[in-house]
């Protein structure tokens, strides 16, 4: 009877190497309070991110009366920084030169609300009461929708009761609910609109003290210079992306301005300021532009063909625009993937509405610098870009 001697421990002959007494043996013997592994450690990462951005995405809910009027200062302070700047080398106090600048800021937009103002809130009163001569005059492409409501109509009568010791009373409630809402909202708009340029001002006067004074309590020369050239980097993206994207939707709102009065369309002016305004809401805005105008012409001439111009020449427009004219301005430096931009849009809106569609893009801008100047953020900005 022979003896077959064990093999060795680090089983040299056997296919499966490496799984033999030699590999277990580490295992077996570790302790029983090891540290977790690293799909633990990103499972408990991932964990506590989710619970700070649910924290965070609540605290911007809640507290958007306060951030709202602070962001659209801090925004608007970078896009006018430059003239201030300016008239700062001039040898003009901070102070007065922020001043002037948020006075001719805000007397551009007061005297283009006052020109333009009246014509939009004739036609808001008057489209209601046109609408039905919309319909009287398109009664042909709208029959067979309006055959369906009559249909729905018959089936509803069929199935009410005709018994009139069945129908309810009918009561008239009269209050001003709906006045004091509107009271409520023109103060709370004008509460936030006065906040926020006095916060701008305020910005603007102190310069760079509030850049100054992070780089003071900051530890090393390497965070000092880091947050100077992060500053920086916002300040030069934010201005330089208000500044082409405002010059742009400018000239944008003169063509289509220029193109409704040649095609006939009253208060041409009118729509060309609401194509400019309505140009700095991605996706969404120019589309209600060409609604708007769609419905204003179509109201305004009598056949089919005459009122589809001027929404056909806003469609071309803003398709040369966004696809040529835009991306060559902006080049590569502020250009965003589309798809961040138009959830980001969703979001922010939703979050704060008009105002925070109007903030969604320098909102993306800052994070997108911020994650280029930070070496462990890098993919994150990667994926913002286009």
């Amino acid at each position: 009877m022979t003896s077959h001697p064990l093999p060795p421990d680090n089983f040299a002959s056997n296919p499966f190497d490496g799984l033999g007494p030699a590999a277990l043996r580490p295992m077996l013997s570790a302790p029983v309070g090891t540290p977790p592994t690293r799909a633990g450690l990103s499972l408990s990462r991932v964990a506590q991110w989710v619970v700070i951005l649910v924290g965070i995405i609540g605290f911007a809910y809640f507290a958007r009366p306060v951030l709202v009027p602070v962001i659209l200062a801090w925004v608007g302070s970078m896009a006018l920084k430059p003239p201030v700047r300016w008239l700062g080398k001039a040898r003009c106090p901070l102070p007065v030169a922020a001043l002037v600048v948020v006075g001719l800021f805000v007397g551009g937009l007061g005297f283009a609300a006052y020109r333009l103002g009246q014509p939009a809130i004739e036609w808001a009163k008057s489209a209601p009461e046109n609408l039905p001569q919309l319909r009287q005059k398109f009664t042909g492409i709208l029959r067979p929708a309006a055959r369906l409501s009559a249909a729905a109509s018959s089936v509803s009568n069929l199935t009410a009761s005709e018994d009139p010791a069945k129908k309810s009373p009918a009561f008239e409630i009269k209050d001003n609910r709906v006045a004091g809402s509107v009271f409520s909202w023109t103060g709370s708009l004008l509460a936030g609109v006065g906040e926020t340029l006095a916060l701008l001002f305020l910005l603007l006067a102190v310069g760079d003290l509030l850049i100054q004074k992070l780089v003071r309590v900051l530890p090393t020369f390497h965070d000092k210079k880091h947050a100077v050239a992060i500053s920086q980097e916002i300040e030069q993206n934010i201005s330089g992306y208000l500044f082409s994207v405002g010059l742009v939707n400018l000239i944008f709102g003169v063509i289509i301005g220029f193109s409704c009065s040649w095609l006939g369309l009253p208060n041409a002016g009118m729509w060309g300021a609401v194509a400019v305004f309505a140009n700095f809401i991605p996706y969404f805005g120019p589309i209600l532009g060409m609604i708007a105008v769609g419905m204003a012409s179509l109201l305004a001439f009598d056949s089919l063909a005459q009122g589809l111009l001027p929404p056909g020449v806003y469609l071309l427009c803003h398709l040369v625009e966004a696809n040529l004219v835009t991306p060559f301005v902006l080049g590569r430096r502020c250009r965003l993937n589309p798809v961040v931009i138009f959830v980001a849009l969703i979001f922010v809106t939703w979050l704060w509405g008009v105002a925070g569609a109007l903030l969604a893009v320098p909102l993306l801008v800052t994070l997108k610098v911020i994650c280029d100047q930070i070496p462990s953020w890098a993919a994150v900005g990667e994926f913002l870009s286009d």
